[in-house]
């Protein structure tokens, strides 16, 4: 881990995890893989319009929870973004909620898994968590593979549990992975 814009960065075998910066170019980075359709919808959140509306999510959403900007190594591109946010559905624990997203273009090459594995490690042995827990749409199947191969067990679904972007009701298959259970594996 390294020390970088105020965050760390984080690195795994094929992939750099850094922090975001509000600037022109990972604006760009941001909108090429966030304009696909495929993408943001099984997060629910639109697929993005243009670099400058990457340019407000990154000052608006990623620079206040400090997500990561997931860089392939190989290619040196910016692939995807991952953070732990806020857990609004626990109170009184030390506790993150994992979020992420991944161009089209490398799904189902690991790759998620891998930068989520990382970022897991960093919350649980640098920010000193008691539990990190995911919420994700019944229907991402892809979401809900990762989730099982990095040991979270599924709690629950919460029914109409958030509202997409598109004004539906949508349930949240919720579920965590204890600082415990981490070590166990």
């Amino acid at each position: 881990m390294t020390k970088e814009n105020g965050g760390p960065t984080l690195h795994t075998e094929r992939l750099t995890l850094m922090p975001w910066e509000a600037t022109e170019e990972m604006a760009i980075a941001l909108y090429e893989y966030a304009k696909n359709k495929e993408v943001g919808p099984a997060a629910g959140w639109k697929p993005h319009e243009d670099p400058a509306e990457s340019l407000d999510i990154i000052k608006d959403i990623f620079l206040p929870t400090g997500a990561f900007a997931i860089k392939w190594n190989e290619t040196g591109e910016i692939i995807g973004s991952i953070g732990l946010d806020k857990d609004i559905r626990r109170q009184d624990v030390k506790s993150r909620e994992l979020g992420y997203s991944l161009a089209r273009k490398c799904w189902g090459m690991g790759m998620m898994t891998e930068a989520a594995r990382e970022v897991i490690r960093y919350g649980f042995e640098e920010l000193d968590l008691e539990i990190i827990s995911i919420a994700i749409y019944p229907k991402n199947e892809r979401s809900r593979s990762v989730a099982r191969k990095l040991g979270f067990k599924l709690e629950g679904t919460l029914r109409m549990g958030c509202r997409g972007y598109d004004g539906e009701l949508r349930d949240l298959m919720v579920g965590s992975i204890t600082a415990d259970e981490w070590r166990s594996k």
